[in-house]
C-alpha cells in the first residue's frame, strides 16, 4: 500500500513503478501542462503520469496515434529550444493487407498548447511510387485524475463520469466531481472522421505518390462546464509563438563562449518563460512540472530572487500576488494566522473537497521572511517606491507575525509547529517528514528552529529597516536594525557547531541543537548572517568530498545520519540549493570556491535531456566517464533549478544593479575556466539598457560597455 510506503509523509510522490518514459516530453500555457511519451501519445505505462491536465486536473488520460491498428515506427521527436512546439516523426510498419512496405508513408505530429488547448497537426506524406491505402486512428479517453491522486494520495470515492457526447467530428467527455463542479474535454477533429465514438475516431486515407494529407485534433479543458472559443491549428500555432518570443526579446539575455554553456542560459530561460503564468497580478513562476504545477511562495520568492537581476517583473509579479493571497485570520486547518505568506495553492477538485489541504495553504515558516526580503530586494533593483508603497502594509503585516506567530516563545528565534491535521509536520525548504533530526538520527520535535530561516529573518528585518526610512518612520527602521544585530549575535551563540565546520541544522522545542552537517547553513552565507570567520571555514567544509559529490554540494553530508544519496533532502543535490550556497560564499569574498560549485553543475548539465537541470539529483561520488544519478520522480523543468545559472553568474561577477545609483557594479568579478567571454545584453535599469562585454584574464575579468541606452553607469572594483 501506498500509505504504508509514506512512512509517515502524508504528502510523499509514490514511485511504485519506473517511469514510462525516462525523460517525458513537457509542454506548459498557463494552468495547463502536457506530459507525453517519445511518440507524442498519452499510454497508461509505468507510472501512469503521462496526460492533459488543466488546474491539477487530467483531462486526457489516453491518446494513441494508430496505423491500420498498429504503433507507427518511431523515428525521432524533439521540443522545440523555445518549448513552444512538440515534433514527433514517424513512419508506417510493413502493411501487407495493403502492400504498402515500412517506411513509405512518412508520418509528422506537432503538438501545441495554447490558452487551455492542445492544438496537434498530423501530416502524412507518401514518399514511395505507388498509391498507398490505410486507416489512421485516434484512440482517446478522459478519466479526470486529480493530479494529487497521480502522485499516490489514494481516494475512497470519486464523482461521476457524464455520459459522452459524440458529434460527427466531436466528442465531449465529462466528469461532476464531489466538490460539485463539472469538468469536460472537449475533442475536435477535423476533417470529419468515417467512424467516431466515445474512445476512437478513424480517417480512411488514400496517397498518390508524394501526396500529403492533413490532420487536426483540438483537445480543450473545459472546467466548470463553460466552452471554450477554440481558435484552429495555425492561428494557436502562431500565437503561442508570438507571445514567447516577445517575452524573450525583452529579457536580458547571455552568451558566452562556450557553446554548452549557451544551451544551459537558453534552456534556462526557456524553461522559465513556459514555467511563468500570468496571472492577474502579473507574471508569476510556477514552481515545476509535473508535481508542482501551481503558485508556491517559497519557490516563486526564490525564483524571483535569482532572476532580479536580469528581468525584475518576476519579482513584482511575484510580490503582488502573495500580497494578494497574504493571511489575514487564524485558520489552523490552514496552516495560516495574519500576516503569514502563502505556501501553496490548489485548484484541483481534491483542494475543494477538503481531502488535501492545499486550496491555500500556509504551512510554510520561511515564506513570510523571504517576501519581505524580496520587497527590500526589487526596491533596491528598481526604486519602484510607488508599487512598495501598495505593498507596504502588507510587509508590515508579514513582520509582525515573524515576531508573534513566528516567535510563539519569545526567545528570538523563529519556530514552526504543524497545526493543521493534515499539513506538512516539516516546513522549511527541506520539507519531507525525515529532514529535521539529531546526530543520532532521532527526528527533533516541534517547534523547530531552523538554521537557514534565521538567516532568512535577519536579512528580512535590514531590507524592511531601508524600506522604513523611505516610509518616513524612522522609529521602525531603527528597532529593526537592532533587532536584526541582535539576532545575528545571538545566533551565532547557538546554532555554531565547531566540531561540524558548519551551523546546526535547526534548534529542536527543547533548544537543543541538531548537530547534522547540512546545505541548509549555507544559507546563512546567502543572507549574511553568518560571521566573516565562520563564513570561511563553512566555504571550506562545503568544498570537502563528504559533501561535494564533484556535481554539487549535498543536502546532507556523507557519514551523517540519515544521509542517503537517493533520497529527496537527505543527500541529494539541488542545483537552486548549490546556487544559493554560491552566492553567499561569493558574498563573503571566496569567489573562487563558487566558481567551483557553479562548474560541478556545469559538467552535470551535459548530462540531462536538453541540458535542463532537474529539481534535483543524486548526491553519489563523481566518477570518471559517468555522468550523475537521476532521481526517478524530480520535476523537470523546475523553475528554481532553472534560474539557478542566472544566480551563480551574478555571484561570481560581483554583480549589483542600483537604481538609485542608476549603477551596474562589478566586485571582485570572476569567470570559470570554461569560459573565455560572456556578453550581457538588453540589462534594464528603468528606462535605460546595457550591453557589456567580460573577458576573462588569470586573475581577473575586463568589462567593456558595447551598448548603452540612458542614463546608467557601469563601477569595477577588484
Amino acid at each position: 500500500m501506498v500509505d504504508a510506503i509514506r512512512v509517515g509523509d502524508k504528502w510523499y510522490v509514490a514511485a511504485q513503478a519506473a517511469r514510462a518514459e525516462a525523460q517525458p516530453h513537457v509542454l506548459k500555457h498557463d494552468d495547463t501542462f502536457l506530459l507525453l511519451d517519445r511518440y507524442g501519445d498519452i499510454r497508461t505505462l509505468g507510472q501512469g503520469e503521462q496526460g492533459l491536465y488543466h488546474e491539477d486536473t487530467r483531462y486526457l488520460s489516453h491518446l494513441e496515434l494508430l496505423v491500420e491498428g498498429m504503433r507507427p515506427l518511431f523515428l525521432g521527436s524533439a521540443v522545440k529550444d523555445d518549448n513552444s512546439l512538440l515534433i514527433v516523426e514517424l513512419m508506417n510498419p510493413d502493411l501487407p493487407r495493403h502492400g504498402v512496405l515500412k517506411g513509405t508513408v512518412h508520418v509528422f505530429r506537432a503538438k501545441v498548447l495554447w490558452q487551455g488547448a492542445c492544438h496537434e497537426h498530423i501530416r502524412l506524406t507518401n514518399h514511395g511510387t505507388e498509391p498507398a491505402r490505410l486507416r489512421l486512428s485516434l484512440r482517446y479517453g478522459a478519466d479526470f485524475t486529480d493530479l494529487f491522486e497521480v502522485r499516490g494520495t489514494a481516494r475512497s470515492r470519486h464523482g461521476e463520469h457524464l455520459p459522452a457526447q459524440v458529434g460527427r467530428s466531436e466528442v465531449v467527455l465529462g466528469y461532476r466531481g464531489l466538490d460539485g463542479r463539472v469538468r469536460r474535454t472537449r475533442i475536435l477533429l477535423r476533417p470529419q472522421p468515417v467512424a467516431i465514438s466515445e474512445s476512437e475516431a478513424a480517417f480512411e486515407v488514400e496517397l498518390h505518390p508524394k501526396e500529403e494529407a492533413h490532420f487536426y485534433l483540438c483537445v480543450s479543458c473545459e472546467p466548470d462546464d463553460v466552452e471554450r472559443h477554440l481558435p484552429s491549428y495555425e492561428m494557436a500555432y502562431r500565437d503561442n509563438a508570438e507571445a514567447r518570443h516577445s517575452t524573450l526579446l525583452r529579457q536580458c539575455t547571455l552568451e558566452s563562449s562556450n557553446p554548452l554553456m549557451n544551451l544551459w542560459f537558453r534552456r534556462s530561460a526557456a524553461d522559465l518563460a513556459m514555467l511563468t503564468t500570468q496571472l492577474k497580478t502579473g507574471p508569476y513562476p510556477y514552481a515545476g512540472v509535473p508535481w508542482y504545477s501551481t503558485t508556491f511562495g517559497r519557490d516563486g520568492i526564490l525564483t524571483a530572487r535569482q532572476m532580479l537581476w536580469m528581468d525584475p517583473s518576476l519579482a513584482r509579479g511575484v510580490l503582488a500576488f502573495l500580497a494578494s493571497t497574504q493571511a489575514t485570520e487564524e485558520q489552523p486547518e490552514r496552516d495560516a494566522e495574519p500576516g503569514k505568506i502563502l505556501h501553496e495553492a490548489r485548484k484541483c477538485e481534491m483542494a475543494h473537497t477538503r481531502e488535501v489541504p492545499f486550496d491555500r495553504y500556509y504551512g510554510t515558516v520561511d515564506a513570510t521572511p523571504l517576501f519581505v526580503s524580496l520587497a527590500g530586494a526589487y526596491h533596491e533593483r528598481t526604486g519602484d517606491l510607488a508599487f512598495i508603497r501598495t505593498i507596504w502594509p502588507h510587509i508590515l503585516l508579514a513582520l509582525q507575525w515573524i515576531d508573534r506567530y513566528g516567535d510563539r516563545d519569545g526567545d528570538g528565534f523563529v519556530e514552526y509547529a504543524q497545526r493543521s491535521k493534515d499539513g506538512l509536520s516539516q516546513q522549511g525548504w527541506k520539507d519531507s517528514s525525515d529532514s529535521v533530526f539529531h546526530a543520532d538520527g532521532s527526528p527533533a520535535v516541534a517547534p523547530i528552529a531552523l538554521c537557514e530561516v534565521q538567516g532568512y529573518v535577519y536579512e528580512a528585518k535590514l531590507r524592511a529597516a531601508e524600506l522604513a526610512v523611505l516610509m518616513d518612520d524612522e522609529a521602525l527602521a531603527a528597532r529593526l536594525r537592532d533587532e536584526a544585530a541582535e539576532l545575528k549575535q545571538r545566533f551565532q551563540a547557538q546554532f555554531w557547531c565547531e566540531e561540524l565546520g558548519v551551523y546546526a541544522l535547526a534548534l529542536d522545542g527543547e533548544k537543543r541543537p541538531c548537530r547534522i552537517a547540512t546545505s541548509n547553513a549555507g544559507h546563512a552565507l546567502w543572507t549574511g548572517i553568518a560571521s566573516p570567520e565562520h563564513a570561511a571555514r563553512m566555504t571550506q567544509r562545503f568544498l570537502q568530498p563528504d559533501f561535494y559529490s564533484g556535481w554539487g554540494i549535498r543536502t546532507v553530508a556523507g557519514g551523517q545520519a540519515r544521509y542517503n544519496p537517493m533520497s529527496y533532502h537527505n543527500g541529494s543535490i539541488w542545483p537552486h540549493d548549490n546556487a544559493l550556497i554560491a552566492a553567499g560564499m561569493a558574498r563573503y569574498g571566496h569567489t573562487e570556491a563558487a566558481l567551483e560549485v557553479m562548474s560541478g553543475l556545469f559538467d552535470a548539465s551535459h548530462y540531462f535531456g536538453q541540458h535542463r537541470l532537474p529539481e534535483l539529483f543524486c548526491g553519489f561520488p563523481r566518477r570518471p566517464s559517468e555522468g550523475p544519478t537521476l532521481y526517478p520522480v524530480a520535476c523537470a523543468p523546475q523553475a528554481w533549478a532553472a534560474a539557478a545559472v542566472f544566480a551563480m553568474v551574478q555571484a561570481c561577477l560581483g554583480l549589483g544593479v542600483s537604481a538609485s545609483r542608476r549603477e551596474v557594479s562589478l566586485q571582485g568579478a570572476r569567470l570559470p575556466r570554461f569560459i573565455d567571454w560572456l556578453q550581457i545584453r538588453q540589462l534594464p535599469l528603468g528606462d535605460a539598457s546595457i550591453d557589456l562585454l567580460l573577458q576573462r584574464y588569470d586573475n581577473n575579468v575586463g568589462v567593456e560597455v558595447t551598448r548603452k541606452s540612458g542614463d546608467v553607469a557601469v563601477r569595477m572594483t577588484l
